[in-house]
């Protein structure tokens, strides 16, 4: 078992997928309950405009608590938590694409005027992906943290074929995982993607209601999915969320870590690139106050209607 701890405490830093919540950011008393086959939603908020809110993997949606407290008053917001993660029941084949579909039919079957999408991590990505698929009908588009091809923020000579193998192996280690294993190895994954223990013991919790095989098939989709050329497709606003802490105090560190970044969305139309350098991996818990002021900002000046080569 301690083997498998170790890998999957590994994995889990490689992706930066793990979610969790705070005591102080639950959600509301939601107005409404949906469930799709990938996915539920709670939406709750008096605005009329909407967003959604994507968490990441093993996420409940509740990691947005802030986020939604902030918005409520001017947005109609419907918070996800996906299949598989944070007691949500679990489904059969890939996740990922079936999310991106399920969710792209949400907002048309609810008639949603390009929502505001919100994506953590895998979130982020997913967000990506969305936008990319069917970009007339989403809004400005926030990914905190995620980006569309994770593996090459380290290695930018990652391609989503060299990935393949190492996936595989992910998806067969995770099947194999226990609830307590699962819970353990998040536990010390966490640890340097959050400041606060108690978040890092919350995401235990989460983790161990969690299915370690939809775990697995979420990673493997997540490290062999590049949307980097698709990402072209996107003619809405984007702001990219870069949790810049652990390289902060070193100048050329921080600006490494930035091109990265700016080279994951280098083809998105209009795109900015905004560094959280208080904040690891979950912004939206270390330093909210920076991101909800950078939403703001950013949200005041989106324009969700742009047309092909039109400058920000």
């Amino acid at each position: 078992m301690d083997e498998i701890i170790k890998r999957g405490a590994a994995v889990i830093a490689l992706t930066l997928g793990f979610a969790a919540t705070s005591g102080a950011s639950l959600l509301p008393a939601p107005e409404a309950v949906g469930h799709k086959g990938a996915f539920t939603v709670t939406i709750t908020g008096t605005g009329s405009r909407p967003m959604i809110l994507i968490p990441g993997l093993l996420s409940s949606g509740e990691v947005w608590g802030r986020v939604v407290e902030h918005f409520a008053s001017r947005y109609r917001l419907h918070v996800l938590t996906l299949a598989g993660f944070a007691g949500v029941p679990a489904v059969d084949g890939p996740l990922l694409p079936r999310v991106r579909d399920e969710l792209i039919a949400y907002i048309r079957e609810e008639r949603l005027d390009r929502p505001v999408l919100v994506g953590h991590s895998l979130g982020g990505f997913l967000a990506m992906w969305i936008a990319s698929t069917a970009p007339d009908v989403v809004g400005p588009l926030v990914a905190v943290d995620g980006v569309p091809f994770q593996p090459a923020l380290r290695n930018p000579s990652a391609t989503a074929s060299a990935m393949e193998p190492l996936a595989r192996q992910v998806r067969v280690m995770y099947g194999a995982m226990t609830p307590e294993q699962l819970g353990l190895q998040t536990a010390k994954a966490l640890t340097g993607m959050m400041s606060r223990p108690a978040d890092v013991e919350r995401a235990t919790v989460w983790a161990s209601r969690s299915d370690a095989a939809a775990a697995g098939q979420a990673l493997y989709e997540l490290m062999t999915t590049d949307l980097r050329n698709d990402v072209a497709n996107i003619t809405s606003d984007v702001l990219l969320v870069a949790a810049t802490k652990i390289v902060a105090s070193n100048s050329d560190r921080l600006e490494m870590a930035l091109n990265a970044y700016r080279a994951q969305v280098a083809r998105i139309k209009h795109h900015r690139v905004v560094a959280a350098t208080q904040a690891l991996h979950f912004v939206m818990l270390d330093d909210s106050t920076f991101l909800l002021s950078t939403m703001d900002d950013f949200l005041g000046s989106a324009t969700a209607d742009r047309t092909p080569g039109e400058a920000q």
